[in-house]
């Protein structure tokens, strides 16, 4: 199963959240974190790992071995043995290596896409803050989902509502999750049309671990499946393995749609137009509440 995690705008979180996602996801799966953002990557600073092997070295094997377990060969392991095949933190050495992976979909791609095809094997590919141009953007459209992370105040909603008829285009099965505080999910449901799987809540103890910081508790005592970060996490992976269908053999019907979609009224500057109906759509609804705290619109996002 090949998992995207990504964002539009700021920062809400996308490496900590792919790293606490992978960490809790379910067993039997072997769980690998491959970093694709084209910004640069932070886990090996965060955890101070080596250079290589990584993203670099995994770009050019990719060009002459095509064998998905090749994928796992340029792995490094973080504090409890999660693999991860980490990006250069340099914005340039790593947008480099990511639009050569991807230009070539016969080998690039595809090596990605058959490692997590592989059995009990999830591929948890942290694309980071993305846009139509991103060369990351090849690895969302042939994800099993799409996840994206958004901070729930009146301007990074509005920026998502812009964009939303695109957005549904990338991947057949979004899901949506609202970080830290700001406007509730059923606010985010009636302006945007489209209901948040969840909540992430402000966890500093729990991203502390995950982001390698050392005045956190260790990965054991604290770590991810005693934080609630990684109890979200979890959650959203069972939803995320629960969704997942076998091979259709009708193509997927979507729930009706409604005749028409509410505008976005209640943020500032935002025309009131209706969102299209073509924009970013869930599949079926499951009955998930907020996996965080009940929040105000008045508070900072994590």
């Amino acid at each position: 199963m090949l998992i995207a995690v990504l964002s539009l705008k700021g920062s809400p979180g996308t490496t900590t959240f792919s790293v606490a996602l992978a960490a809790r996801w379910p067993s039997p799966a072997r769980p690998l974190i491959v970093e694709v953002d084209p910004s640069g990557g932070d886990i090996a600073t965060r955890f101070s790992l080596e250079s290589s092997p990584g993203l670099l070295s995994l770009t050019a094997a990719a060009r002459r071995n095509n064998d998905p377990a090749a994928v796992w060969q340029h792995a490094q392991a973080l504090p409890g043995g999660l693999p991860v095949v980490a990006a250069p933190p340099d914005a340039d050495r790593a947008r480099a290596a990511l639009s050569a992976l991807t230009a070539d979909q016969a080998a690039g791609v595809s090596i990605l896409r058959a490692a997590a095809n592989a059995a009990d094997t999830v591929v948890v590919a942290d694309c980071g803050r993305i846009d139509a141009g991103s060369p990351a953007l090849p690895i969302v459209r042939c994800a099993d989902a799409m996840v994206l992370l958004t901070r729930a105040h009146a301007d990074d909603l509005a920026h998502l509502a812009r964009r939303l008829p695109a957005i549904g285009r990338w991947n057949a099965h979004p899901v949506m999750l609202l970080v830290g505080e700001g406007y509730s999910s059923a606010e985010v449901a009636h302006e945007l049309g489209v209901p948040p799987l969840g909540r992430v809540p402000d966890d500093p103890h729990g991203a502390g671990v995950l982001c390698g910081r050392p005045s956190s508790p260790r990965w054991g005592r604290g770590g991810p499946a005693h934080s609630a970060l990684g109890h979200v996490a979890h959650r959203v992976a069972k939803v995320l393995v629960a969704r997942q269908p076998p091979p259709p053999t009708l193509p997927h019907q979507w729930p009706e749609e409604r005749q028409t979609t509410p505008a976005l009224r209640a943020i500032p500057g935002v025309p009131a137009n209706p969102v299209s109906i073509n924009g970013l759509r869930l599949a079926p609804p499951i009955q998930v509440p907020d996996f965080g705290s009940n929040t105000s619109r008045g508070g900072q996002a994590s």
